[in-house]
């Protein structure tokens, strides 16, 4: 069992795992040796083959606030590089459900965007504050934020730095569900137990699909779900598709 200082890492027997950023006093911001810690207890899941649904939350009252800026002068910006902790969270292949409690600012915003699916808490509050300090995102920020909102959206969170709150958060599309904030995990599970009733292999692969689509004109996205549906659906027999059922059935009554 691996023990970490920043991390709480929780393997249930359903098939799902739960990081939880541990530095509540901190509002668990990504020290270099959080993300350090992230992308090994990744990698450690991505290789259990238990594990096929991650969790990413916060303990205390925020998801994270960021880099830790009391390293800033310690360590050289580009170490926000070389410990990438949306690069890290993407080794997991499987579905990654973010379960957003309290404040997910900058940095954290970014790992928020780069998980698959958001439930945020009732309380949630999302900021890129960038522009507060003159620096730009590095993670992908940029990027996700208009694919989640759309441009002009983006553009008010990034040049105003405001807080949105996560009824506005819902409304804008940036999360897919609010809930209490006393509920946050035991919805981010039952959305994990949903995608566990399916094959394995499907989620990885419909997954991929989408992330490869997402980053394409329309007319090259379309032909790559024909090129890869030829690859997986074509010489797949009835009898094939009833055993893979039967396995799911199998699966779900344990």
């Amino acid at each position: 069992m691996n023990v970490y200082e920043t991390l709480l890492v929780e393997r249930h027997e359903d098939g799902f795992a739960t990081i939880v950023f541990n530095r509540p006093d901190k509002l668990n911001t990504l020290s270099i040796a959080l993300r350090r810690e992230l992308a090994a207890a990744v990698a450690a899941l991505e290789a259990d083959a238990a594990v096929r649904v991650l969790i990413l939350t916060g303990s205390g009252r925020a998801f994270s606030a960021g880099l830790d800026l009391d390293e800033w002068s310690a360590a050289p910006a580009a170490a926000a590089w070389e410990h990438d902790a949306v690069a890290a969270l993407q080794v997991f292949t499987g579905p990654v459900i973010g379960a957003i409690n309290g404040l997910a600012i900058t940095g954290g915003l970014e790992l928020a965007l780069a998980c698959d699916l958001l439930v945020a808490a009732s309380d949630a509050r999302f900021a890129d504050t960038h522009t507060k300090v003159g620096l730009l995102p590095g993670w992908g920020g940029s990027v996700r934020l208009q694919q989640r909102v759309g441009t002009h959206r983006a553009k008010e969170l990034a040049l105003t730095a405001r807080f949105l709150p996560a009824g506005e958060a819902l409304a804008w599309g940036l999360v897919n569900l609010v809930v209490p904030a006393e509920r946050l995990r035991a919805e981010a599970e039952a959305l994990a137990r949903q995608m566990l009733a399916n094959l394995p292999e499907g989620l990885v692969a419909y997954k991929r699909l989408l992330n490869d689509e997402a980053r394409l004109p329309l007319a090259e996205a379309l032909a790559l779900e024909r090129e890869r549906a030829q690859a997986a659906n074509l010489g797949v027999t009835r009898e094939e598709i009833d055993a893979r059922l039967g396995r799911l059935r199998r699966q779900n009554r344990r």
